[in-house]
């Protein structure tokens, strides 16, 4: 088993074909949940009230969302049609068994955008959470039905939802095709940013989610990009001799840390956003690679043979001695940390399985969520409670999650043939 593997930037180069417009394509995700949270929330999703028939089904979108989550029951709402100025009978909802209820309206502006608002009850107290009132146009109707699901999400639990987030991965189509994907969280509205005949990996999204970074070997070798989402232009960062590998953006932004090896061994490198101001952070005769900044950006955890056997370990930005992190197991790679810094997920090999594991960097304690045995790639959502990752079924490279706890695991699957790798979750959008 390679110690650095779907990473490994040793790959045999050839020519490649980027496609520099994002367009849509037909083929899309399909979700697989199993498990539930410890407790489900009962919340019915009334059909909102209309003046014309819409491109996107809100409420359904809503309903999906929440139910992905396995912290809520979906109560039917059956033909109920309930606006948010609606006269709620909200014992008779309790009686239904729902504990929360959504109601909204939807309506054509002359614009020719849709005003659309919704309220969120509480039928035990009973009472009005809260609502919101949108304006968007046709093309972000899905995008306002996350973002309807992040307020439910959040007012009922307390921690901000990640429906209107967005993934980034990359398939591959036989032998020489790869593609750079982009799609919402569910896995719907799914673009392409690149297409090349040879590999394509390590996306990593910037702070504000307009970037990425990642690999590309188009030019007969491994090259790292930033590619900007909007307008499909990049710019190479790095195209030193050998190779350059697993970029990783700093918390503000401003900085890029990367492996290299045009000094000898794969070594850990920080350079500007824009690939200047280069200096070396790791000095050691082995590999160190898959650097992670820590949310604070003042400490990057990483991945090095350094001990005899690929462990995770961190620094500081201002270079010094490495920590060793990881103990158990002698097997430890692809560090990310959450964004309250206090969990790390890694991949695990235990008895021949690769798995991904959590630690707790306070406690020390360690927890394997999967129940796979090829996983690879951890990226935690921006709310830190749940982990997209990459994993093989059936001989085919498909998409997962999984909560932070375990008990909520999803698969993710396109209807296309394939393998799908390489998944990376990007932040908060600001708009």
């Amino acid at each position: 088993m390679k110690f650095f593997r779907s990473t490994i930037a040793t790959k045999v180069l050839l020519a490649s074909i980027p496609i520099l417009a994002a367009f849509p394509v037909q083929a899309q995700l399909r979700i697989e949940i199993s498990g539930v949270g410890a407790s489900q929330i009962p919340i019915s999703i009334s059909n909102f009230a209309s003046d014309a028939a819409l491109p996107e089904n809100i409420p359904q979108i809503v309903r999906d969302d929440l139910t992905s989550s396995g912290l809520f029951k979906m109560i039917d709402p059956g033909t109920a049609v309930l606006s948010e100025t609606s006269n709620v009978n909200l014992p008779d909802w309790k009686s239904r068994g729902a504990d929360a209820l959504v109601a909204g309206s939807t309506a054509r502006l002359a614009d020719g955008r849709y005003d659309v608002r919704f309220k969120l009850f509480d039928t035990v107290k009973p009472a009005e959470l809260g609502g919101l009132r949108m304006s968007p146009d046709a093309n972000n109707l899905r995008f306002k039905a996350h973002q309807i699901s992040d307020y439910v999400y959040e007012k009922l639990t307390g921690v901000p939802g990640v429906f209107s987030t967005r993934i980034a991965y990359v398939t591959k189509q036989g032998t020489q095709r790869f593609e750079l994907k982009i799609a919402d969280a569910d896995g719907r509205n799914e673009q392409t940013a690149l297409i090349s005949r040879e590999p394509i990996i390590s996306p990593s999204w910037s702070p504000d989610g307009s970037k990425l970074a990642y690999v590309s070997f188009e030019t007969r070798k491994p090259v790292i990009y930033v590619h900007t989402v909007a307008t499909a232009q990049r710019i190479p960062v790095a195209n030193f001799k050998g190779s350059n590998s697993a970029p990783t953006w700093s918390p503000d932004g401003k900085t890029l840390a990367v492996v290299l090896t045009r000094d000898g061994n794969s070594q850990i490198y920080l350079m500007n956003a824009d690939g200047s101001n280069v200096r070396r952070l790791t000095q050691t005769s082995g590999i160190d690679t898959e650097p992670e900044f820590a949310p604070d950006g003042q400490t990057i955890f990483f991945t090095s043979d350094r001990g005899g056997g690929p462990q995770i370990y961190r620094t500081s930005v201002g270079g010094g001695d490495a920590t060793r992190v990881t103990f158990k197991g002698d097997y430890n790679i692809s560090p990310r940390i959450s964004p309250d810094g206090k969990l790390l997920a890694y991949i695990t090999r235990s008895a021949g399985r690769f798995q991904v594991n959590t630690l707790d960097l306070d406690s020390g304690q360690t927890m394997t969520l999967t129940d796979t045995s090829k996983d690879e790639s951890p990226s935690f959502a921006p709310n830190g409670k749940v982990i997209l990752y990459a994993t093989e079924t059936g001989g085919r490279g498909v998409l997962a999650s999984v909560s932070i706890d375990g008990r909520v695991r999803q698969r993710i699957t396109t209807v296309q043939s394939g393998d799908v790798r390489e998944p990376t979750w990007g932040p908060y959008l600001k708009y």
